[in-house]
């Protein structure tokens, strides 16, 4: 099962399919066991191949499941409509975070612009906490040794991020203070080249506990510093209208660290 659950997991990040042997090298499953697996989720309709010897890719049934779980838990109907004005409000791309079991998962996203630059990366469920405006939002709600154990459970050091991006701890500690003596995290191609973002915590209503994380992100020459400070007031209301809509979901259910 925890084998299967990698494949989909993999599968979810290559849209257009892998074939077997890289499914079981990036995996470290043997090609065998690899070809079993395969062959059973193609069987209950989680995987397609196109033609024999071809790439697996996923089905849309594992999309339908996503809308399905996402309806029921309450998001279409109580989350998503606050996250769609944010976007329209700003004119950009909008992404909402839930703390679970000690990581930060991306939930859902509204985009804002219409035309020109549209930022829309391309990334996997788990923020990665050292280079987003939503890990460093996270973050600047607990303390340094919180912060140390999952930064480093990811890993600091990765390629393929923005030119700030931080490359030590103690740098990366120096984002965190400075978000945590804000209440909002800012990002300046730190994330990707040629693009910044702001995140605010979302706490559990009456508490201190984080729940979650809310930002929005956009190309620099849109998103610049005082573009930012101008965005924090609805930014923050939005983050508290969430909370209070949501926090009693199944969504939030576990936002212990």
């Amino acid at each position: 099962m925890d084998r299967a659950v990698a494949i989909i997991d993999l599968l979810s990040r290559h849209a257009a399919g892998l074939p077997l042997m890289a499914v079981a090298d990036t995996l470290a499953i043997p090609r065998s066991a690899t070809h079993r697996l395969l062959a059973d989720l193609k069987d209950e309709g989680y995987v397609r191949q196109d033609h024999e010897g071809g790439a697996y890719r996923l089905t849309a049934k594992i999309v339908a499941l996503g809308f399905s779980y996402l309806a029921a838990a309450g998001v279409t109907n109580r989350i998503q409509p606050l996250l769609d004005d944010l976007a329209e409000r700003t004119g950009e791309l909008v992404t909402l975070a839930v703390v679970d079991s000690g990581r930060l998962i991306r939930l859902a996203k509204a985009q804002g612009a219409k035309r020109g630059l549209l930022y829309n990366p391309d990334e996997g469920p788990e923020v990665y906490l050292a280079a987003t405006s939503n890990g460093h939002a996270w973050l600047s709600c607990l303390d340094e040794d919180e912060v140390m154990q999952l930064v480093a459970r990811q890993g600091l050091k990765r390629e393929g991020f923005g030119p700030n991006a931080p490359k030590s701890m103690r740098h990366l500690l120096d984002f965190v203070a400075i978000a945590k003596r804000c209440g909002y995290a800012k990002i300046f191609e730190t994330y990707e080249s040629g693009t910044s973002a702001i995140a605010v915590p979302i706490f559990r209503p009456g508490t201190d506990t984080p729940i979650g994380t809310l930002s929005v992100a956009g190309p620099v020459i849109r998103m610049t510093d005082d573009a930012m400070d101008r965005i924090v007031p609805t930014l923050r209301n939005t983050a508290a209208a969430i909370a209070e809509a949501g926090s009693e979901l199944a969504i939030f259910a576990h936002a212990e660290a």
